[in-house]
């Protein structure tokens, strides 16, 4: 169930992209746009899809579909190697099963411990006001 992300599971499609490359920018599609459907996926079980689909974000479109972006390199190849970097990355991380937060109760001594600096920090505090003139 824990296959990686293969260049058959995806679509990439090349489009003009407006970042580095001089005049090219306008001539030569280089920004990759990289579509990956998670319900088709078959290397996450449901909780791990669903997790994916969080970290996704703004990412997820109404079909299911992940739609990655790239464009920070001057050649197809290299914003092709970036979407896929960063769609692995993202399922590498939805795999991961977060530990629950198990709630805690504070110790008596750390109490203790917190009312005595707020007890310290006060009297310091008294201590900068005006002298008053008792004497």
């Amino acid at each position: 169930m824990n296959r990686p992300v293969n260049a058959g599971d995806v679509e990439v499609t090349f489009i003009r992209s407006a970042g580095p490359g001089g005049q090219n920018v306008n001539k030569v599609a280089t920004a990759a746009q990289l579509r990956f459907n998670v319900g088709a996926f078959t290397g996450l079980d449901a909780a791990a899809k669903q997790r994916l689909r969080k970290l996704a974000g703004r990412r997820l479109t109404d079909t299911d579909d992940i739609l990655i972006v790239a464009r920070n390199h001057r050649t197809q190849e290299g914003n092709r190697r970036d979407a896929l970097e960063r769609l692995s990355d993202l399922v590498e991380a939805a795999r991961r099963v977060p530990i629950p937060r198990r709630a805690t109760k504070p110790t008596r001594a750390s109490k203790e411990r917190r009312i005595a600096t707020k007890v310290r920090s006060g009297r310091t505090k008294q201590l900068r006001g005006r002298p008053r003139g008792d004497d």
